[in-house]
C-alpha cells in the first residue's frame, strides 16, 4: 500500500504543539476579553470611575484592536510572522501588568487601548503561521477548526474564570492573563520555527508603504470609533456622523494611495475574491449578533433577574460547548457537505435560537433559557471555524497575514456593531417608557430583534455562495511549482 497523502488530516506530535501554542493566543484573548466584562463592575466602584470612563475601559481595547489589526495582519507577512508574533505578545504581557496596577481610568484605558493594539499584530500573525504551517485541505482546516473552537471555548470559560478572580479581586483578572502569557511566550520560542515562510519578501524601493499604513489605521480609528458613538443614540449626533464622514475619507485616501503605492500595504485585488469577501462580512454578521445577544442576555440577569456576576457566568457556561464541537463534529461535516454549507447551517440554527428568546418573560426558569443557549454555542461552532477557512482558502501564502488580518478586522468591528446596535435600540425603547421592569423587559426584546436581523442577513449572503459549485482551488504554493516556467 502507498503511504498517506500530505493532505491527510492527521497530525503530527510536533504539528499539534505548534498548534498549541497558537491556539493558547486565541484563548488567551477570548479569556482576557470575557473576564473583563464581568469585572467592569466591581473596577467601575473600587476606582471611582463613571459609567462613561467605564465603558470606555472595555470600548479602548476595541478601537485598538479593530483600528491596527489590517495593519496587523499585513505586518506579520513583511515582517515575518514569528517575529510579529513574539514581539506583540510581550507587548499585551506587559501591558496586561499595567492594567493590574492602575489606580485611576486613565491608565487603565490606555493599557487596554495598548493591549487591544498588541492582540491586533498578534492574531492575524498566529493565523496566518497555522495557513502557511499546514497545507491548504484537511489538515488546515482540521487546525483552524481548533483554534476557532479555542477562541469561543475561551471566552466561555472566561466568564467563569473572571467571575471567581472578580471575587478575590479584579486586579487579579489582569494579572492572570500575564502569567498564561508569559507561559506561552517561552513555549512560543522553542516552538513556533524558524522557516522560509517567516522571512520577509525582498521589497522594492516602495519600501514598507507608510502613507497606506497611516491612512489605513486612521480609517479603522473613526470608522470604530463612530460604531462605538451609535450607543449614545441621538446624543451628540452631529459628532457622530462627523466621525463616520472622516473615516469614510481616508478610506477613499487610502484606496488612492494603495493604487499609486509601488509596494502597496494592501493589494486591492484581494477584495475582488467573492468568496473572501462574502467570508468577511458573514463574520462581522455573525460575530455581531453572538456579542450583542450575550451583552443583552447578560444585562437581563444581573439588571432585571438579579443574578450575580459568578451566577450569571456559570449560567452562560453552556455557550462553550463550540470549543467541543468545533474541533470534532465540525471538520466532519466540512468533509461531507462543503464549507459553505455548514456555514449557512450555522445561521439557520442561530437565527432559529435567538428567535426563540425574543418572547423572554421576566421571571423564565433557566430550563426556558437553556434551548437558546445551546442552540447558540452549537450555532457559533458551526460557522465561525468554517468562516474562518472560508475566509484564507485559496489565499497565496505571501498574503496569509492579509487575509487573516482582513478576517480579525471583520470579527472586531462586528462585536463592535452588534454591542453598539443593541444598546442603542434598548437605549430609544427605555427612554420611552417609565422605567418599570415591564418597560425594561420590552426594552430588552426590543433590542433582541438586532441579533436576529443580524443572522438572518448572515444566511441570506450565505447563501449566495451556494451558486459558486467550483472545486477547491489548489494551495498557491502548489499551482506555482506545477506551472514551472509557463506561469505568467
Amino acid at each position: 500500500m502507498s503511504s498517506p497523502a500530505p493532505s491527510s488530516p492527521a497530525l503530527s506530535r510536533r504539528d499539534w504543539a505548534l498548534l498549541l501554542v497558537l491556539c493558547g493566543t486565541i484563548f488567551l484573548e477570548g479569556i482576557d476579553i470575557a473576564m473583563l466584562a464581568v469585572a467592569v463592575p466591581s473596577i467601575r466602584a473600587d476606582l471611582g470611575l463613571s459609567t462613561g470612563t467605564a465603558a470606555w475601559v472595555v470600548s479602548g481595547y476595541v478601537l485598538g484592536y479593530a483600528g491596527f489589526t489590517l495593519l496587523g495582519g499585513r505586518a506579520a507577512d513583511l515582517l515575518g510572522r514569528r517575529r510579529m508574533f513574539l514581539g506583540w505578545l510581550t507587548v499585551f504581557l506587559l501591558f496586561s501588568g499595567v492594567g493590574g496596577f492602575a489606580t485611576d481610568g486613565w491608565t487603565l484605558i490606555t493599557a487596554r487601548f495598548v493591549t487591544g493594539v498588541a492582540a491586533a499584530f498578534m492574531t492575524p500573525a498566529a493565523m496566518s503561521i497555522i495557513t502557511t504551517s499546514y497545507e491548504e485541505g484537511p489538515r488546515r482546516n482540521k487546525a483552524l477548526l481548533v483554534f476557532a473552537g479555542t477562541g469561543g471555548g475561551g471566552f466561555s470559560l472566561g466568564l467563569v474564570i473572571g467571575g471567581l478572580l472578580t471575587e478575590l479581586g479584579w486586579r487579579w483578572v489582569f494579572f492572570a492573563p500575564v502569567a498564561l502569557a508569559g507561559a506561552l511566550l517561552l513555549a512560543a520560542v522553542r516552538v513556533l520555527p524558524r522557516s522560509a515562510a517567516d522571512t520577509p519578501p525582498v521589497r522594492g524601493p516602495g519600501g514598507f508603504d507608510p502613507a497606506g499604513a497611516a491612512t489605513a489605521a486612521g480609517a479603522m480609528l473613526l470608522l470604530a470609533y463612530g460604531i462605538v458613538r451609535l450607543e449614545h443614540g441621538g446624543s451628540g449626533l452631529g459628532l457622530t456622523l462627523g466621525v463616520f464622514a472622516a473615516g469614510a475619507l481616508l478610506v477613499w485616501l487610502f484606496t488612492v494611495v494603495e493604487r499609486r503605492a509601488e509596494a502597496p500595504l494592501v493589494r486591492l485585488g484581494i477584495l475582488r475574491r467573492a468568496a473572501t469577501v462574502r467570508a468577511d462580512l458573514g463574520a462581522l454578521l455573525f460575530v455581531g449578533s453572538f456579542f450583542g445577544f450575550q451583552f443583552i442576555l447578560t444585562l437581563y440577569l444581573q439588571e432585571l433577574r438579579g443574578w450575580s456576576a459568578l451566577e450569571t457566568a456559570l449560567g452562560l457556561v453552556v455557550l462553550g460547548i463550540d470549543a467541543v464541537l468545533a474541533p470534532t463534529l465540525t471538520p466532519r461535516l466540512v468533509g461531507r457537505f462543503g464549507t459553505v454549507r455548514v456555514i449557512l447551517g450555522g445561521f439557520v440554527l442561530a437565527t432559529v435560537s435567538y428567535g426563540l428568546f425574543l418572547p423572554v418573560g421576566a421571571h423564565w426558569s433557566y430550563g426556558a433559557m437553556f434551548p437558546t443557549l445551546i442552540l447558540t454555542g452549537t450555532a457559533f461552532a458551526l460557522a465561525y471555524g468554517p468562516l474562518t477557512i472560508a475566509a484564507t482558502d485559496g489565499v497565496a501564502p505571501e498574503e496569509q497575514g492579509l487575509a487573516g488580518g482582513l478576517l480579525a478586522t471583520a470579527t472586531q468591528f462586528g462585536s463592535a456593531v452588534g454591542i453598539s446596535a443593541v444598546t442603542a435600540v434598548y437605549g430609544i425603547a427605555v427612554a420611552g417608557g417609565d422605567g418599570s421592569a415591564a418597560d425594561t423587559l420590552g426594552a430588552y426584546r426590543a433590542a433582541l430583534v438586532v441579533p436576529v436581523v443580524m443572522v438572518g442577513l448572515g444566511a441570506v449572503l450565505t447563501a449566495t455562495g451556494l451558486r459558486d459549485t467550483r472545486p477547491p482551488a489548489p494551495p498557491a504554493t502548489a499551482g506555482r511549482q506545477e506551472a514551472g516556467s509557463t506561469a505568467p
